[in-house]
């Protein structure tokens, strides 16, 4: 019949994928996936060794002033312990729950309400750890400090760092880590809780290393009784 091609011919004239290339495919992607999957572990490992081997400061040095972000057990006392010591001139408490103003924050770390009414400014607005490095980044250069403390727990440290660094110019951050329990020499392995929190941070730290590459992408804001991101 005119037009049909018989179907022998059209047989030959398909593309046939030779064995040995996609055997070749097939390795390459599977040696990147396995590659890729290394690197995911050895770096977590890293991650949470460095937060394991962080330990809290005994005699911190001076510094223009103080943050501390809330979202953690035990952050705003170790900040507010440092502005009593003199350690800071003034205290900035970021991502403070709109409920919450400075008097009840006063009552719940020992009632200076004195302290607070000086030298304690409260930031509302921050929701998660990109707010708390915006809020800061504000109000470090309307006070044109140079060198500030910044308090919150050891696993939060890594990635408050690197969401502050990347807002607050040439102002020195001085970490302070609060260190609830100790997890150096590996302890963290075999405590599911614990490791269930490294691993979430270390997420959150790969996303925000991503975010440095790729400026169009967030990371969701969370909603918990304290407005930062833990």
């Amino acid at each position: 019949m005119a037009g049909v091609e018989p179907a022998h011919r059209a047989v030959r004239t398909m593309p046939v994928v030779k064995p040995r290339r996609l055997a070749r495919a097939v390795g390459r992607a599977a040696m990147a996936v396995m590659t890729a999957a290394t690197v995911f572990v050895v770096g977590f490992g890293l991650f949470a060794g460095h937060i394991s081997s962080l330990a809290t400061p005994e005699n911190p040095e001076r510094a223009d002033a103080i943050i501390v972000l809330t979202g953690g057990q035990a952050r705003i006392d170790a900040a507010v312990a440092l502005l009593k010591s003199g350690a800071g001139q003034r205290l900035l408490i970021s991502g403070v729950n709109p409920v919450a103003n400075a008097d009840d924050i006063s009552a719940m770390t020992g009632g200076d309400k004195q302290l607070f009414a000086c030298c304690v400014d409260i930031d509302h607005a921050a929701l998660d750890t990109i707010g708390n490095a915006e809020e800061s980044a504000k109000w470090v250069t309307s006070h044109a400090y140079s060198r500030v403390i910044l308090v919150t727990n050891n696993y939060h440290m890594p990635r408050s760092l690197l969401e502050m660094r990347r807002l607050i110019g040439a102002a020195e951050l001085v970490p302070y880590p609060v260190v609830n329990t100790r997890q150096d020499g590996g302890n963290w392995l075999t405590e599911p809780d614990v490791l269930r929190v490294l691993f979430t941070e270390y997420m959150k730290y790969l996303a925000a290393l991503a975010r440095g590459v790729l400026p169009g992408s967030q990371a969701p804001a969370g909603s918990m009784l304290s407005a930062s991101a833990r």
